[in-house]
């Protein structure tokens, strides 16, 4: 009896030390797209007659590489468990992500998701990855954004409100900016259009919810100091991804002709700040392989251009804990 009643005090330890912390995760995974041709939409390249003969077999391989990325995103030193909330940027459709949380690696996690339909060109989008054990969807939309002059359409914003376990409200927004294209001064005022959007909806988070507890992240193709990013500081978000790093090298979550830099953030609402425990880059050994160029070590990529490359994607995963 004794031993049982152990057993049982252990087992209600385990599940309340879970529900006291959210593991979150975002991460840029680079060309996730199925096999077939969309006909409104510029993705030739990802079939399986395009010069990358993306093929049902890599298809298969790139999603259980996403897979085994998110769950090395839930190891630590002493235990491990699965992320709870996973952002991701440039995902296809719904098709992919059905494959990904029902039959890829992540099967029996029982992952759900929720994403964006965006008029982007090359059809990619974003979700959000939640556990339905420890997050409990309460409303979901998406915020469009419209073009500017010389801008091609973009990726809506995915705004999603959540219930945790505690009965908190959570607010999870998630972003993927324009690209540089067209070199980086040509490009910023469609980054900075695009944080206008991202401020609007948080400002009208706040009007109806006067102390919302708020996270926005994604690939905002800006760095830290950049205009884009300090007009959302201004409404009451505090970048906790500066500094992140990781433990094998990860100097940021992308790496460009030897040089480390961090396109992936992730900001919260002031009043989280006492609840977040340290950000980090997931640099685990097999994201990483040599930069035979520059020296040190880069994302391993599934693709160099059009070569294959058997890796996972040109960015690292940034990671966090949310105690409550």
């Amino acid at each position: 009896m004794k031993k049982l009643c152990l057993l049982v005090f252990c087992f209600l330890s385990c599940t309340l030390v879970a529900q006291e912390r959210l593991r979150i995760v975002e991460w840029n995974v680079e060309n996730l797209f199925d096999t077939e041709h969309d006909l409104q939409k510029n993705d030739l390249e990802f079939t399986p007659n395009s010069p990358r003969h993306w093929t049902r077999t890599k298809y298969w391989e790139k999603l259980n590489k996403v897979g085994q990325g998110i769950i090395s995103c839930g190891e630590d030193s002493i235990r491990t468990y699965l992320p709870d909330l996973i952002g991701l940027c440039e995902v296809e459709n719904d098709s992919t992500m059905i494959y990904l949380t029902q039959r890829s690696l992540l099967r029996k996690a029982r992952y759900q998701y929720i994403m964006t339909a965006s008029n982007d060109k090359r059809g990619i989008d974003v979700a959000l990855l939640y556990s339905p054990f420890t997050f409990r969807i309460l409303k979901g939309d998406t915020i469009h954004i419209p073009p500017l002059k010389e801008m091609k359409p973009t990726r809506d914003i995915l705004h999603v409100m959540g219930e945790l376990a505690n009965g908190d409200t959570l607010h999870v927004i998630l972003v993927h900016a324009p690209s540089r294209s067209g070199g980086a001064t040509f490009s910023e005022p469609f980054r900075i259009h695009v944080a206008t959007q991202l401020c609007n909806t948080i400002d009208s988070i706040k009007t109806t919810e006067k102390n919302a507890k708020i996270i926005t992240m994604g690939d905002f193709n800006d760095y830290a100091d950049d205009k884009s990013l300090r007009k959302i500081y201004e409404h009451g978000m505090t970048n906790i991804s500066r500094n992140a790093t990781g433990k094998n090298g990860a100097k940021g979550t992308y790496r460009y002709r030897g040089k480390w830099g961090s396109l992936d953030q992730i900001l919260v609402s002031e009043n989280l700040l006492p609840q977040i425990q340290q950000c980090r880059i997931n640099d685990a050994t097999f994201l990483l392989e040599e930069d035979t160029e520059y020296g040190g070590v880069k994302p391993r990529r599934f693709y160099n251009g059009m070569r294959y490359n058997g890796g996972f994607s040109d960015h690292l995963p940034l990671v966090f804990d949310l105690l409550y």
